[in-house]
Protein backbone atom coordinates (compact mmCIF):
# COMPACT_ATOMS: atom_id res chain seq x y z
CA UNK A 1 0.00 0.00 0.00
CA UNK A 2 1.35 3.31 -1.18
CA UNK A 3 1.66 6.45 1.75
CA UNK A 4 -1.32 8.51 0.09
CA UNK A 5 -3.64 5.37 0.38
CA UNK A 6 -1.98 4.98 4.33
CA UNK A 7 -3.13 8.15 4.72
CA UNK A 8 -6.61 7.25 4.35
CA UNK A 9 -6.87 3.74 4.82
CA UNK A 10 -3.96 2.38 7.39
CA UNK A 11 -5.02 0.41 10.32
CA UNK A 12 -8.89 1.69 9.73
CA UNK A 13 -12.08 -0.32 8.55
CA UNK A 14 -15.46 0.44 9.03
CA UNK A 15 -16.97 0.78 12.95
CA UNK A 16 -18.44 -2.61 13.55
CA UNK A 17 -21.09 -1.83 14.62
CA UNK A 18 -22.81 1.05 12.37
CA UNK A 19 -20.73 0.65 9.81
CA UNK A 20 -19.42 4.25 9.92
CA UNK A 21 -16.89 4.88 7.73
CA UNK A 22 -15.06 7.46 10.17
CA UNK A 23 -14.11 6.04 13.65
CA UNK A 24 -16.44 7.42 16.06
CA UNK A 25 -15.90 9.85 18.95
CA UNK A 26 -16.00 6.98 21.93
CA UNK A 27 -16.63 9.66 24.51
CA UNK A 28 -16.96 8.19 27.55
CA UNK A 29 -14.91 7.31 30.87
CA UNK A 30 -15.22 3.69 31.35
CA UNK A 31 -16.61 0.52 29.76
CA UNK A 32 -19.07 -2.40 30.89
CA UNK A 33 -17.21 -5.36 32.55
CA UNK A 34 -19.14 -9.24 32.47
CA UNK A 35 -16.96 -9.90 35.46
CA UNK A 36 -13.90 -8.93 37.13
CA UNK A 37 -11.10 -8.09 34.14
CA UNK A 38 -13.54 -9.37 31.14
CA UNK A 39 -14.41 -6.94 28.92
CA UNK A 40 -14.11 -5.94 25.36
CA UNK A 41 -10.65 -4.69 24.93
CA UNK A 42 -11.18 -1.56 27.23
CA UNK A 43 -11.60 -1.17 31.07
CA UNK A 44 -11.02 2.54 31.80
CA UNK A 45 -10.33 5.51 29.56
CA UNK A 46 -7.06 6.44 30.75
CA UNK A 47 -5.51 3.26 29.49
CA UNK A 48 -7.43 3.22 26.24
CA UNK A 49 -9.92 4.16 24.03
CA UNK A 50 -11.13 2.94 20.84
CA UNK A 51 -10.86 6.12 19.20
CA UNK A 52 -7.39 6.59 20.09
CA UNK A 53 -6.37 3.21 19.26
CA UNK A 54 -7.65 3.90 15.31
CA UNK A 55 -5.39 6.82 15.57
CA UNK A 56 -2.60 5.10 16.82
CA UNK A 57 -2.61 2.32 14.61
CA UNK A 58 -3.14 4.77 11.38
CA UNK A 59 0.07 6.84 13.04
CA UNK A 60 1.90 3.49 13.64
CA UNK A 61 0.92 2.86 9.57
CA UNK A 62 2.69 5.68 8.21
CA UNK A 63 5.89 5.55 10.04
CA UNK A 64 6.15 1.73 9.66
CA UNK A 65 5.98 0.56 13.09
CA UNK A 66 4.26 -2.11 15.01
CA UNK A 67 3.80 0.24 17.78
CA UNK A 68 2.10 3.33 18.81
CA UNK A 69 1.07 5.34 21.35
CA UNK A 70 -0.75 8.64 21.66
CA UNK A 71 -0.35 11.66 23.90
CA UNK A 72 -2.04 14.71 25.14
CA UNK A 73 0.79 16.72 23.51
CA UNK A 74 4.67 16.52 22.04
CA UNK A 75 6.07 17.32 25.23
CA UNK A 76 4.01 14.13 26.59
CA UNK A 77 5.41 12.24 23.86
CA UNK A 78 9.04 13.33 24.71
CA UNK A 79 8.47 13.17 28.84
CA UNK A 80 7.40 9.56 28.20
CA UNK A 81 10.60 8.79 26.62
CA UNK A 82 12.95 9.95 28.77
CA UNK A 83 11.06 8.50 31.70
CA UNK A 84 12.23 4.83 30.76
CA UNK A 85 15.69 6.17 32.23
CA UNK A 86 16.93 6.18 35.31
CA UNK A 87 19.15 8.14 37.42
CA UNK A 88 22.56 7.81 36.38
CA UNK A 89 21.62 7.63 32.56
CA UNK A 90 22.50 9.95 29.91
CA UNK A 91 21.06 11.34 26.97
CA UNK A 92 23.17 12.87 23.96
CA UNK A 93 20.84 15.30 22.33
CA UNK A 94 21.21 18.22 19.09
CA UNK A 95 22.30 21.56 20.12
CA UNK A 96 19.79 22.75 18.01
CA UNK A 97 16.05 21.53 19.12
CA UNK A 98 12.91 22.83 20.27
CA UNK A 99 13.34 25.21 23.45
CA UNK A 100 10.29 23.21 24.99
CA UNK A 101 12.39 19.78 24.32
CA UNK A 102 15.56 21.87 26.05
CA UNK A 103 13.79 23.31 29.07
CA UNK A 104 12.29 19.75 29.95
CA UNK A 105 15.72 17.69 29.67
CA UNK A 106 17.70 20.65 31.71
CA UNK A 107 15.13 22.26 33.94
CA UNK A 108 13.38 18.78 34.85
CA UNK A 109 14.98 15.80 34.19
CA UNK A 110 18.79 16.63 34.97
CA UNK A 111 17.90 17.72 38.53
CA UNK A 112 16.35 14.09 39.15
CA UNK A 113 20.07 12.73 37.65
CA UNK A 114 19.65 11.95 34.42
CA UNK A 115 22.26 13.67 32.09
CA UNK A 116 22.25 15.85 28.57
CA UNK A 117 25.28 16.35 26.28
CA UNK A 118 24.41 18.64 23.38
CA UNK A 119 26.81 18.48 20.49
CA UNK A 120 26.45 19.42 16.93
CA UNK A 121 25.29 16.45 15.10
CA UNK A 122 25.91 17.22 11.60
CA UNK A 123 29.30 16.53 12.75
CA UNK A 124 28.97 12.82 13.61
CA UNK A 125 32.46 12.64 15.23
CA UNK A 126 30.89 15.18 18.13
CA UNK A 127 27.97 12.19 18.63
CA UNK A 128 31.20 9.57 18.82
CA UNK A 129 32.75 11.37 21.29
CA UNK A 130 29.82 12.08 23.80
CA UNK A 131 28.91 8.78 23.62
CA UNK A 132 30.04 7.38 27.36
CA UNK A 133 29.49 4.06 29.50
CA UNK A 134 26.38 5.20 30.78
CA UNK A 135 24.63 6.72 27.38
CA UNK A 136 21.03 5.23 26.74
CA UNK A 137 19.51 7.35 24.47
CA UNK A 138 20.36 9.64 21.51
CA UNK A 139 17.69 12.01 20.80
CA UNK A 140 17.77 13.35 17.47
CA UNK A 141 16.09 16.35 15.63
CA UNK A 142 15.45 16.81 11.64
CA UNK A 143 15.10 18.91 10.13
CA UNK A 144 16.77 20.78 13.29
CA UNK A 145 14.32 23.85 14.88
CA UNK A 146 14.73 26.25 14.01
CA UNK A 147 18.14 26.62 12.13
CA UNK A 148 16.82 23.59 9.78
CA UNK A 149 19.88 21.73 10.01
CA UNK A 150 19.97 17.92 8.53
CA UNK A 151 21.07 15.10 10.63
CA UNK A 152 21.82 11.77 9.28
CA UNK A 153 19.58 9.74 10.55
CA UNK A 154 21.20 6.47 9.43
CA UNK A 155 24.83 6.84 10.58
CA UNK A 156 23.70 8.11 13.95
CA UNK A 157 21.37 5.15 14.14
CA UNK A 158 24.13 2.83 13.17
CA UNK A 159 26.21 4.30 15.89
CA UNK A 160 23.82 3.72 18.39
CA UNK A 161 23.24 0.09 17.53
CA UNK A 162 26.87 -0.75 17.41
CA UNK A 163 26.86 0.89 21.09
CA UNK A 164 23.90 -0.92 22.19
CA UNK A 165 22.28 2.67 22.80
CA UNK A 166 18.52 3.54 21.50
CA UNK A 167 18.02 6.34 19.22
CA UNK A 168 15.37 8.41 18.69
CA UNK A 169 14.02 11.07 16.58
CA UNK A 170 11.89 13.78 16.61
CA UNK A 171 9.76 13.68 13.42
CA UNK A 172 8.00 16.23 13.51
CA UNK A 173 9.29 18.93 11.34
CA UNK A 174 9.26 16.73 8.65
CA UNK A 175 6.06 14.42 8.90
CA UNK A 176 6.11 10.68 8.05
CA UNK A 177 5.16 11.96 4.57
CA UNK A 178 8.49 13.20 4.06
CA UNK A 179 10.79 11.20 5.93
CA UNK A 180 10.45 7.45 8.24
CA UNK A 181 13.29 7.32 10.67
CA UNK A 182 12.48 3.78 11.60
CA UNK A 183 13.69 2.71 7.99
CA UNK A 184 16.54 3.88 8.16
CA UNK A 185 17.44 2.42 11.30
CA UNK A 186 16.17 4.71 14.57
CA UNK A 187 14.83 2.50 17.00
CA UNK A 188 11.98 5.29 18.44
CA UNK A 189 9.85 8.21 16.25
CA UNK A 190 8.08 10.55 17.73
CA UNK A 191 6.08 13.74 16.89
CA UNK A 192 4.18 16.41 18.20
CA UNK A 193 0.77 15.48 15.87
CA UNK A 194 0.01 19.11 17.01
CA UNK A 195 2.01 19.94 13.48
CA UNK A 196 1.80 18.56 10.57
CA UNK A 197 -0.18 15.34 11.02
CA UNK A 198 -3.37 17.17 12.84
CA UNK A 199 -2.82 20.54 10.23
CA UNK A 200 -5.31 22.81 10.96
CA UNK A 201 -4.04 24.48 14.42
CA UNK A 202 -7.35 22.73 16.36
CA UNK A 203 -5.53 20.29 18.68
CA UNK A 204 -2.63 19.55 20.52
CA UNK A 205 -1.64 15.71 20.91
CA UNK A 206 1.78 13.62 20.92
CA UNK A 207 3.19 9.87 19.32
CA UNK A 208 5.75 7.74 19.75
CA UNK A 209 5.93 4.71 17.56
CA UNK A 210 9.21 2.19 17.56
CA UNK A 211 8.91 -2.04 16.71
CA UNK A 212 10.40 -2.36 19.99
CA UNK A 213 8.04 -4.23 21.98
CA UNK A 214 9.67 -3.94 25.28
CA UNK A 215 10.40 -0.39 24.83
CA UNK A 216 6.94 0.39 24.19
CA UNK A 217 5.29 -1.69 26.82
CA UNK A 218 7.56 0.87 29.15
CA UNK A 219 5.51 3.61 27.34
CA UNK A 220 2.01 2.05 27.58
CA UNK A 221 3.10 1.52 31.03
CA UNK A 222 3.81 5.35 31.35
CA UNK A 223 0.24 5.96 29.83
CA UNK A 224 -1.12 4.02 31.99
CA UNK A 225 0.37 5.43 35.13
CA UNK A 226 0.87 9.27 34.46
CA UNK A 227 -1.91 9.61 32.09
CA UNK A 228 -1.27 12.12 29.91
CA UNK A 229 -3.72 10.94 27.50
CA UNK A 230 -5.61 12.96 24.54
CA UNK A 231 -9.29 13.09 24.31
CA UNK A 232 -11.30 11.22 21.99
CA UNK A 233 -12.33 14.71 20.30
CA UNK A 234 -8.11 15.68 19.92
CA UNK A 235 -7.72 11.92 18.54
CA UNK A 236 -10.86 12.49 16.47
CA UNK A 237 -9.66 15.81 15.12
CA UNK A 238 -6.27 14.64 14.24
CA UNK A 239 -7.32 11.32 12.20
CA UNK A 240 -9.40 14.15 10.43
CA UNK A 241 -6.43 15.89 9.76
CA UNK A 242 -4.19 12.79 8.50
CA UNK A 243 -6.43 12.00 5.83
CA UNK A 244 -4.98 15.26 3.80
CA UNK A 245 -1.72 14.91 5.15
CA UNK A 246 -0.26 14.14 1.96
CA UNK A 247 -1.85 17.01 -0.45
CA UNK A 248 -1.63 19.28 2.60
CA UNK A 249 2.69 19.07 3.01
CA UNK A 250 3.06 18.50 -0.69
CA UNK A 251 1.51 21.69 -1.43
CA UNK A 252 3.07 23.73 1.60
CA UNK A 253 6.35 22.52 0.27
CA UNK A 254 5.98 23.45 -2.99
CA UNK A 255 5.12 26.81 -1.65
CA UNK A 256 8.46 26.76 0.88
CA UNK A 257 10.61 26.45 -2.30
CA UNK A 258 9.39 29.05 -3.97
CA UNK A 259 9.79 31.50 -0.89
CA UNK A 260 13.23 30.55 -0.20
CA UNK A 261 14.40 31.16 -3.09
CA UNK A 262 12.39 35.00 -3.48
CA UNK A 263 14.32 35.17 -0.31
CA UNK A 264 18.01 33.78 -1.17
CA UNK A 265 17.80 36.49 -4.23
CA UNK A 266 16.47 39.09 -1.92
CA UNK A 267 19.35 42.39 -1.03
CA UNK A 268 17.91 42.36 2.59
CA UNK A 269 18.24 39.28 3.17
CA UNK A 270 21.40 37.76 4.61
CA UNK A 271 20.88 34.42 5.22
CA UNK A 272 18.55 31.45 4.24
CA UNK A 273 18.00 28.11 6.13
CA UNK A 274 16.20 26.03 3.77
CA UNK A 275 17.81 22.30 3.10
CA UNK A 276 16.18 22.60 -0.66
CA UNK A 277 18.60 25.21 -1.18
CA UNK A 278 21.68 23.94 -3.08
CA UNK A 279 23.88 26.14 -0.88
CA UNK A 280 22.23 24.52 2.57
CA UNK A 281 25.04 22.37 3.96
CA UNK A 282 23.17 19.37 4.01
CA UNK A 283 21.39 19.65 0.41
CA UNK A 284 22.51 16.49 -0.55
CA UNK A 285 21.41 14.28 2.88
CA UNK A 286 18.08 16.04 2.34
CA UNK A 287 17.68 15.08 -1.38
CA UNK A 288 18.71 10.98 0.44
CA UNK A 289 17.30 11.39 3.55
CA UNK A 290 13.67 13.00 2.86
CA UNK A 291 11.07 12.78 0.59
CA UNK A 292 11.61 16.56 -0.46
CA UNK A 293 12.35 19.47 1.36
CA UNK A 294 10.03 20.53 4.03
CA UNK A 295 7.77 23.71 4.49
CA UNK A 296 9.94 25.44 7.31
CA UNK A 297 12.39 28.41 6.39
CA UNK A 298 14.05 30.47 8.42
CA UNK A 299 16.20 33.76 7.50
CA UNK A 300 18.27 36.42 8.68
CA UNK A 301 18.64 39.82 7.52
CA UNK A 302 21.27 42.20 6.33
CA UNK A 303 20.11 44.66 8.93
CA UNK A 304 20.78 42.32 12.17
CA UNK A 305 18.68 43.94 14.89
CA UNK A 306 16.27 42.26 16.74
CA UNK A 307 14.06 45.82 16.28
CA UNK A 308 14.10 45.14 12.62
CA UNK A 309 12.88 41.79 13.05
CA UNK A 310 10.18 42.89 14.92
CA UNK A 311 9.28 45.36 12.78
CA UNK A 312 9.45 42.84 10.21
CA UNK A 313 7.75 40.45 11.65
CA UNK A 314 4.55 42.68 13.20
CA UNK A 315 4.29 44.26 8.87
CA UNK A 316 3.07 41.34 7.20
CA UNK A 317 -0.82 40.48 6.63
CA UNK A 318 -0.95 37.16 5.76
CA UNK A 319 1.62 35.63 7.52
CA UNK A 320 0.35 35.74 11.30
CA UNK A 321 2.65 36.02 14.11
CA UNK A 322 2.24 33.02 16.37
CA UNK A 323 3.98 30.00 17.83
CA UNK A 324 3.74 26.47 16.59
CA UNK A 325 3.92 25.41 12.88
CA UNK A 326 2.60 22.51 10.20
CA UNK A 327 -1.29 24.51 9.73
CA UNK A 328 -2.65 25.27 6.87
CA UNK A 329 -2.12 28.32 7.16
CA UNK A 330 1.34 30.44 6.76
CA UNK A 331 2.89 31.91 10.58
CA UNK A 332 6.04 33.72 10.96
CA UNK A 333 7.41 33.99 14.49
CA UNK A 334 11.01 35.16 16.28
CA UNK A 335 12.43 31.90 18.10
CA UNK A 336 14.83 33.65 20.15
CA UNK A 337 11.52 35.07 22.32
CA UNK A 338 8.76 32.56 21.68
CA UNK A 339 9.62 29.04 20.93
CA UNK A 340 13.11 29.15 22.13
CA UNK A 341 13.02 31.60 24.74
CA UNK A 342 13.49 28.89 27.54
CA UNK A 343 17.23 28.29 26.22
CA UNK A 344 19.69 30.80 27.45
CA UNK A 345 21.26 33.55 25.25
CA UNK A 346 24.59 32.21 25.27
CA UNK A 347 23.80 28.51 24.70
CA UNK A 348 21.29 30.07 21.62
CA UNK A 349 24.18 32.04 20.29
CA UNK A 350 26.73 29.22 20.88
CA UNK A 351 24.51 26.99 18.59
CA UNK A 352 23.72 29.91 15.79
CA UNK A 353 20.18 30.72 16.62
CA UNK A 354 20.73 34.50 16.63
CA UNK A 355 18.18 37.01 18.14
CA UNK A 356 17.02 38.23 14.85
CA UNK A 357 16.71 35.11 13.17
CA UNK A 358 12.89 34.76 11.76
CA UNK A 359 11.08 31.24 10.93
CA UNK A 360 8.08 30.57 8.32
CA UNK A 361 5.93 28.20 8.79
CA UNK A 362 4.88 27.97 4.96
CA UNK A 363 1.11 26.91 4.36
CA UNK A 364 -1.04 26.20 1.28
CA UNK A 365 -2.23 29.94 0.31
CA UNK A 366 -1.60 31.22 -2.53
CA UNK A 367 2.71 31.67 -3.32
CA UNK A 368 1.95 34.71 -4.96
CA UNK A 369 -0.05 36.22 -1.89
CA UNK A 370 2.23 35.11 0.39
CA UNK A 371 5.74 36.23 -1.67
CA UNK A 372 3.96 39.45 -1.87
CA UNK A 373 3.67 40.17 1.97
CA UNK A 374 6.97 38.94 2.76
CA UNK A 375 8.06 41.45 -0.21
CA UNK A 376 6.07 44.14 1.56
CA UNK A 377 7.32 43.27 5.08
CA UNK A 378 11.25 43.20 4.12
CA UNK A 379 10.77 46.51 2.06
CA UNK A 380 8.73 48.87 4.25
Amino acid sequence: MKFNTKAIHAGQKPEETSGAVMPPIFQTSTYVQKAPNQHLGYDYARVGNPTRTALEKLIAGLEEATFCACFSSGVGAIDAIIKTLKPGDHVISTNDLYGGTYRLFTSVFEPYGIGFSFVDMTDIQQVEAAINPNTRLIWIETPTNPLLRIIDIQAVAEMSSQNGILSAVDNTFASPYLQQPLLLGADIVMHSTTKYLGGHSDVIGGAVASNHEEFMEKIRFQVKTTGAVPGPMDCYLTLRGIKTLHIRVERSVENAKKIALFLNEHDKVEHVHYPGLPNHPQFELAARQMKDSGAMISFSLKDNTIERAVQLMASTKIFTLAESLGGVESLISHPASMTHGSIPKAIREKAGLSDSLIRLSVGIEDVEDLIHDVDLALTS
